[in-house]
C-alpha cells in the first residue's frame, strides 16, 4: 500500500533525519520526497510504500504523530487512495 506524507512546522535542525529514522525503523520505504522552507517553515510532502511495515496503518499514523511532537512539526499520513479521491476534481 502507498501513503502521503506531509510535515509542516516551523524549521528546525533535524526535522528530515527524524522523520525519515521513524520510517526506517516502521520498515516504511520513502519512494519521492519534496520539500522546502517557506518563509520560516518547513514544508515536505513523501510518496511511501508500506508493503513491508510489519505495524498496521494506524500505529504507523500514531508513531508519526507522536515523532511531530518530539520534532515540534504535524506530521500526517493518509493512503493514498483517499488522498487521491480528495484532490481530484
Amino acid at each position: 500500500m502507498k501513503a502521503i506524507l506531509t510535515v509542516i512546522g516551523k524549521d528546525n535542525i533535524g526535522i528530515i533525519a527524524g522523520v525519515s529514522q521513524q520510517l526506517a525503523d516502521l520498515q516504511v520505504n520513502i519512494l519521492d520526497v519534496t520539500q522546502t522552507i517557506m518563509n520560516g517553515y518547513f514544508t515536505m510532502m513523501m510518496i511511501l510504500d508500506l508493503s513491508k511495515a510489519e505495524p498496521n496503518f494506524e500505529e504507523i499514523k500514531k508513531a508519526l504523530a507522536e515523532k511531530g511532537d518530539e520534532l515540534h512539526v504535524q506530521i500526517k499520513i493518509q493512503r493514498e487512495e483517499i488522498f487521491t479521491s480528495m484532490h481530484s476534481l
